[in-house]
């Protein structure tokens, strides 16, 4: 009687165990459906994916929680060195050329990104992110930062300013296009633009700008550069290249299938390999050019060489915006292929017609736009180069008064321009002189609670070992005299 109470017993536990796993089941099915949801979405390649995700910041790692938006990116502080390198050298090449800071909303109505950049282009066609706001309103973000410069420009009546009037700024970039190596759906820009001087020396001067923000960070630049007329002369051009290409159109790859009816120039930018060799042989605008716009073209040229910056003429180079006019140039490094749109490190040029377009009195215009994430990709080749220079001088504390009163010597320290080592989470005085001496400055800083009684400090050699006390008060004089 017994065993069969025993087996009875068994055999419910086993109905208990099998009527409780499909529910465990049921859960953690229920946890990996956003992931099913997220492979269905992600129609790249695995090759092409493995890369993409490598390059927004560890996005094929696997976490529960939220993650950045796929195509954006975290800047953490182990990378500020190098953007602290570029903002310090933009600064000081913009004060220095008389360039006064703008800064434009990252959302705008869309019809001022339609109407500068152009419908049939890929950035307004593909790539902007346009939607309609709680207002109903039609808005975009930024997807470049000229337009908008332009836009505040004529409203806040920058016209009647003395000319030239001259502005840069750094923004925000969106963009939605695949995600790539130096390619994110959101990127930054340094962007610097000139008003109202017609002169190609205005060009000239912004090139030159470009070269030297590169070249003082250590870059190899190359300087590619083109002409592209005025729309009368480029109206001309394209009826050639529209026929040049309409008897190859067998051979062109889709997009450029498309850009034949939209965007006829943008078949000269194309990066398919099997469209590059119709390029080569297709008809150069430079022959379409009138005498005057040759001319202006041939001084720039003159201008640059007087300038020392070296460049090489490139008749297919015509930039992917409607607004431009005359000048077009980019900037690629040195050791980098050219024909890969991902190398070029900015570019710009000449939009002359773009003021009155967006509403203006018609005003001469010339601006350029370089990649902040491209250039700190370049940066990063050289880490020892750009590395912050470690404090000299370390500050420990033993106590929470003391603490309190380190917050205040930290002040007086800094105002004096000295770079102090510091850890107010610490309590322990070996952890902070362990702090110390990894940061491997000179002298630590030991305030205590009789050193606060006696208003004093205590000055530690940290190669020697040797200590002194000082009166806090003199500090400041003391340690100048010992650095």
């Amino acid at each position: 009687m017994a065993k069969k109470k025993k087996a009875s017993k068994q055999k419910a536990k086993k109905k208990v165990v099998k009527k409780a796993a499909p529910k465990k089941r049921a859960v953690f099915i229920a946890k990996k459906k956003p992931i099913v949801e997220k492979k269905l979405a992600a129609p790249a390649p695995v090759a092409e994916q493995k890369t993409a995700d490598a390059e927004e910041g560890g996005a094929s790692q696997k976490h529960s929680g939220l993650q950045a938006l796929r195509g954006m990116k975290d800047i953490l502080p182990k990378e500020d060195q190098y953007w602290y390198a570029l903002l310090d050298h933009a600064i000081r090449l913009a004060q220095f050329y008389e360039f006064g800071w703008i800064q434009t909303p990252l959302l705008e109505d869309a019809r001022l990104y339609v109407r500068s950049i152009g419908k049939g282009t890929d950035i307004v066609e593909k790539e902007m992110y346009v939607f309609e706001d709680r207002d109903l309103e039609r808005v975009a973000l930024r997807p470049e930062g000229t337009a908008g410069v332009v836009r505040a420009y004529i409203q806040h009546g920058m016209l009647n300013l003395p000319q030239p009037v001259k502005m840069w700024y750094f923004a925000s970039m969106f963009r939605h296009e695949r995600p790539q190596k130096g390619r994110y759906r959101e990127h930054h820009q340094i962007g610097f633009e000139v008003f109202g001087d017609p002169s190609p020396s205005a060009d000239a001067q912004l090139i030159a700008i470009a070269y030297t923000l590169l070249s003082d960070l250590g870059i190899p630049v190359e300087v590619r550069i083109n002409s592209i007329g005025m729309p009368d002369e480029r109206a001309r051009y394209i009826v050639e290249l529209t026929g040049y290409y309409r008897a190859k159109r067998s051979y062109l790859c889709e997009d450029c299938k498309k850009r034949l009816n939209r965007n006829p120039l943008r078949l000269l930018d194309c990066k398919e390999e099997g469209c590059k060799p119709l390029r080569d042989e297709a008809p150069q605008i430079v022959d379409w050019l009138s005498e005057s716009s040759k001319k202006f073209f041939m001084e720039l040229l003159e201008d640059l060489d007087e300038l020392q910056v070296p460049y090489s003429l490139d008749p297919f180079l015509v930039r992917g915006l409607d607004y431009y006019s005359h000048t077009v140039f980019e900037f690629y490094t040195k050791e980098q292929d050219a024909e890969t749109a991902q190398s070029a490190l900015g570019g710009g040029g000449r939009y002359d017609l773009l003021v009155e377009q967006l509403g203006g009195r018609p005003t001469s215009a010339v601006g350029f736009g370089v990649g902040m994430e491209r250039i700190v990709t370049e940066l990063k080749k050289r880490p020892d180069e750009f590395a912050q220079k470690p404090p000299t001088v370390f500050l420990a504390h033993l106590g929470q008064g003391a603490r309190r009163k380190a917050l205040r010597l930290l002040q007086d320290l800094h105002a004096e321009g000295m770079r102090v080592g510091f850890n107010l989470a610490k309590t322990s005085l070996k952890a902070q002189l362990d702090i110390a001496d990894k940061q491997k400055v000179i002298y630590t800083l030991i305030l205590g609670q009789k050193e606060m009684m006696d208003g004093t400090i205590i000055v530690r050699d940290m190669e020697s070992g040797a200590q002194e006390i000082v009166d806090v008060t003199k500090i400041v004089p003391f340690l100048k005299k010992k650095l």
